[in-house]
């Protein structure tokens, strides 16, 4: 709580329809006061706008003394409705032990997720300091107790909020900042603590440049959205009356524009965000096809040559909110295809994935020939150490499959990248990537070369030389953006 202030033959409509990145964005609003002014008279039709806006998901926050029962009664009632309970920091000078053991009791039920809200806030310093100190810890003991997730309000207060969430980070618990207004620095101590932070329609706010800024530099694999409502009504909704969960929108609106990703990528991105905190029932399953901006890029295979030292999949097979672990085997060639669907529309079709695709040569070569029928573009992220698994040239193969190629070279030497993408072949594995990159200039490929930093002992500035002397682009790709 804040204060106010062409289609491939085998695919059919019933197939396209379920896949999810042809589906309309779905949102959670991860954080709403369904029991306050302004939404209290009017819940079942609030939820309803939600829905039709995308919202698949609302956690409803209990927050204030004798408020704990109504967001758990909600989502008795509503299968879509999450309920959290615990003391806002403005309202712990009046809490006893009786109340607390009532929101321990709540806390241990099934439609309970989160405890909280509560926190620190000594901008406003409704309840002491020690007090809000105190019975904070208690909630971080009592969310440690229960194997759930903190919800946590923090105004002026962040270097302790920080201290304290640090001591039971080491303990296990988890947590998120809601309605984040504080600085960059503050965010990354806290999600190396494996904590979140989650924006507001604040975010929209005209003056609000600085907050923007701060969100743009963070992870957003590490980000929620929430109305925080009936408070912190979005732009355009500004004062004219209570902020509700349907405005949601406009924050992931505003995120996708500081991103430079579309609408329906922050909403599966902070909606997965918020299914791993809270442990939601959301229907989710791993994906063949996933769309991210205006490109749909294939996972056929976690297979991989190499094993590179910062590879997101060895914590999490999560690329931009899409499970890319394959369970039940490889896709056939027919499945990725109806996976695909209609492309119309997409600027590209990728093969890239979590693994490499060229372990599926065969498999390549025949959905791009498909992928072309469709008249898209195909684009291959690959290792470049497909000659070296294949034990031949495979380059002339690729020659009118595929229109523009990108290539991991990520070191300058072969003991650095046998360092940095090590695998059973060592140090001979690099000379065979450099002779794959030779291949692909002598057949004129449109190809760029990659290099992700900052990586231990990689100079960048020697693998871009190597990219000038074979005549081909280079791009540097920031260490903190991969996975």
């Amino acid at each position: 709580m804040t204060s106010p202030s062409a289609t491939s033959p085998a695919v059919t409509t019933a197939a396209r329809a379920s896949r999810e990145w042809d589906a309309l964005p779905r949102f959670v609003d991860s954080h709403f006061h369904p029991d306050l002014e302004g939404l209290r008279d009017d819940v079942p039709a609030v939820l309803e706008r939600g829905r039709r806006a995308g919202v698949c998901a609302f956690v409803a926050v209990a927050a204030g003394l004798g408020s704990w029962e109504n967001p758990v009664r909600l989502a008795r009632e509503h299968g879509d409705v999450y309920a959290t309970v615990g003391c806002h920091p403005h309202d712990v000078k009046d809490l006893d032990e009786a109340g607390f053991a009532r929101i321990a009791e709540l806390a241990r039920l099934p439609e309970v997720v989160a405890v909280g809200e509560t926190g620190l806030d000594y901008f406003y310093k409704l309840s002491p300091r020690e007090q809000q100190v105190a019975w904070f810890e208690r909630h971080l003991e009592l969310a440690l107790e229960v194997g759930k997730p903190a919800v946590v309000h923090a105004r002026d207060s962040l270097d302790d909020l920080v201290e304290i969430a640090a001591r039971f980070a080491a303990r296990g618990v988890r947590g998120v900042v809601h309605c984040y207004t504080g600085d960059a620095a503050t965010a990354r101590k806290l999600m190396e603590l494996g904590w979140l932070v989650s924006f507001t329609g604040i975010l929209t706010f005209r003056n609000a440049d600085e907050l923007r800024a701060t969100a743009k530099s963070l992870p957003i694999d590490r980000l929620m959205i929430e109305t925080d409502a009936p408070y912190l009504a979005p732009v355009p909704h500004r004062g004219k009356g209570p902020n509700e969960p349907a405005y949601v929108v406009r924050v992931a609106e505003t995120l996708a524009t500081l991103f430079g990703l579309t609408v329906a990528d922050v909403a599966r991105i902070t909606t997965t965000n918020a299914r791993r905190f809270f442990g939601l029932d959301l229907d989710g399953s791993f994906e063949i096809a996933y769309r991210i901006r205006n490109s749909l890029y294939l996972n056929i295979t976690n297979r991989c040559t190499i094993a590179c030292v910062f590879c997101g999949k060895f914590k999490d097979f999560t690329v931009k909110g899409h499970d890319l672990r394959l369970r039940g085997g490889e896709p056939s060639v027919e499945r990725i295809l109806d996976a695909i669907g209609d492309p119309t529309g997409l600027d590209e079709v990728v093969f890239c994935g979590y693994g490499e695709p060229t372990l599926r040569l065969d498999v390549v070569k025949e959905v791009a020939a498909r992928v072309h029928a469709m008249g898209k573009r195909v684009r291959l992220n690959t290792d470049g150490l497909g000659n070296l698994v294949h034990g031949r040239d495979i380059v002339p193969e690729l020659v009118g499959v595929v229109d523009t190629m990108s290539v991991s070279l990520n070191a300058q030497d072969a003991p650095t990248y046998a360092r940095v993408c090590p695998s059973k072949h060592g140090e001979a594995a690099y000379p065979k990537l450099l002779e794959f990159l030779r291949s692909v200039k002598a057949h004129r490929l449109d190809a760029q070369v990659s290099v992700v930093a900052p990586l231990d002992g990689v100079d960048v500035e020697a693998c871009k030389r190597i990219a000038d002397d074979l005549g081909l682009r280079f791009r540097v790709r920031p260490f903190d953006e991969i996975g």
